[in-house]
């Protein structure tokens, strides 16, 4: 597989999605292959039956592959779900006087903060730097080349259990790739979704998928604050299905083609048969409506909730809601989080790509193209016949976001 070629995997609780990217010779990431299957091998963003999801990553990347007309042999991998932990760490490290802070100085200062205690059976996928501290002078994004005798970092650290993140990582080798790195759903949604004055201040990002809702506080380009709610658009699909005795796919049609989260937006005239095992069932959209709308108020809330206890106040947030994947389709829903959140609120696509646009433009690709800009930022250039080193996934410098706001500004 050429260097140029990166490739998403997101494995989900309700599709799996695999894109392709290439980087063209003008820095560009031109979309070249998509390809989405159902899943039903995961509950929450956790593998339940290795077999099924095996078969639908290889039916995901083989339809990709086919429309790139390319092999893939390695991803970067999304992880999701409730066994995901976020904590804040500090770290000091000593400069020799009269000497300037290097690299390696940083990378150094960034050990010392991944030096906690961590709960059994739990390994890190991230290590983000927030800001540098240079003799006491904080707010410093990026201190090499400087001068001084103390530096510190504050770092955010996402960990997860070693059991789901195996699982993940045995599902896509045994589909046939290899996993160069993982990257937390909030982060990689972020990563696609988010605009170029977004990044500049604190935005909210909500990403509603089946199983669970990621949350993500950015500020200034960098992943401040990261939380999985356990709930997400399945559970709406077991309200309409417990509520109306109708089968949970029978639901999920439903949901899809008549749902919206304001019941004022549906049509009071509009009824619907929906089918049981032994009797059809009558209801206007309108009652549908009714349905679904407290299952979308308790996971914004909850979202709400959330940030209140680590923000202390949403008017901290200087930027929009931003509320991607699949579940934010829903017609209504950003009315509702107005509502809930009283913050600009707007539903969150893909930007700033080129090549088959069209094909990724949706939310529920948020996740797999913010994988492949990962992809793009931590890609090693290897001599012609070399392999490539493992890429760190602490992140140093001048936040996540720095090395890909060239290629954004191609767009804005």
């Amino acid at each position: 597989m050429s260097e140029n070629i990166i490739v998403g995997l997101d494995i989900g609780s309700t599709k799996i999605c695999t894109v392709i990217g290439e980087v063209a010779s003008d820095g560009v990431l031109d979309i070249i292959g998509e390809g989405t299957v159902p899943s039903d091998g995961l509950r929450k963003g956790v593998v339940v039956n290795l077999e099924r999801t095996i078969s639908a990553v290889r039916q995901s990347i083989n339809s990709a592959e086919r429309m790139a007309g390319v092999e893939v042999s390695h991803v970067w991998l999304g992880v999701a779900g409730s066994h995901l932990k976020a904590m804040t760490s500090h770290g000091m490290s000593a400069i020799r006087r009269g000497q300037e802070i290097t690299q390696s100085d940083v990378e150094r200062t960034i050990e010392n903060a991944k030096a906690i205690p961590l709960e059994t059976n739990m390994e890190v996928i991230h290590v983000l730097p927030q800001e540098y501290v240079v003799d006491g002078n904080d707010g410093i994004k990026d201190p090499v080349g400087m001068s001084g005798v103390r530096l510190e970092v504050d770092v955010h650290i996402i960990a997860g259990a070693q059991g789901p993140i195996q699982n993940l990582k045995r599902c896509a080798r045994d589909a046939g790739v290899e996993v160069d790195g993982m990257v937390i759903q909030a982060l990689a949604s972020g990563l696609a979704v988010l605009n170029h004055s977004e990044q500049d201040v604190t935005t909210l990002l909500i990403d509603i998928g089946g199983g669970t809702t990621d949350v993500g506080v950015f500020r200034r380009g960098i992943l401040t604050h990261s939380a999985v709610i356990p709930l997400g658009g399945d559970h709406i699909t077991q309200d309409i299905s417990q509520l109306l005795r109708i089968p949970p796919d029978e639901a999920e049609r439903v949901k899809k083609r008549y749902g919206v989260a304001v019941p004022d937006l549906a049509d009071r005239d509009v009824t619907l048969e929906v089918a049981n095992p032994n009797y059809t069932t009558s209801l206007t959209t309108f009652e549908l409506a009714q349905v679904i709308r407290p299952r979308v108020v308790e996971i914004l809330d909850l979202v709400k909730q959330n940030i209140e206890q680590r923000m202390g106040a949403l008017e901290l947030l200087a930027g929009n809601v931003v509320i991607t994947g699949g579940a934010s389709l829903m017609p209504g829903l950003e009315q509702v989080a107005t509502e809930r959140f009283r913050l600009p609120v707007r539903i969150g696509k893909p930007q700033a790509i080129s090549g088959m646009v069209d094909v990724v433009s949706s939310p529920a690709h948020a996740t797999a193209v913010g994988l492949v800009r990962h992809g793009v930022k931590h890609r090693v250039t290897v001599p012609s016949g070399s392999s490539p080193s493992r890429v760190s996934e602490t992140q140093s410098g001048p936040g996540l976001f720095g090395n890909i706001r060239n290629i954004l500004k191609e767009f804005f």
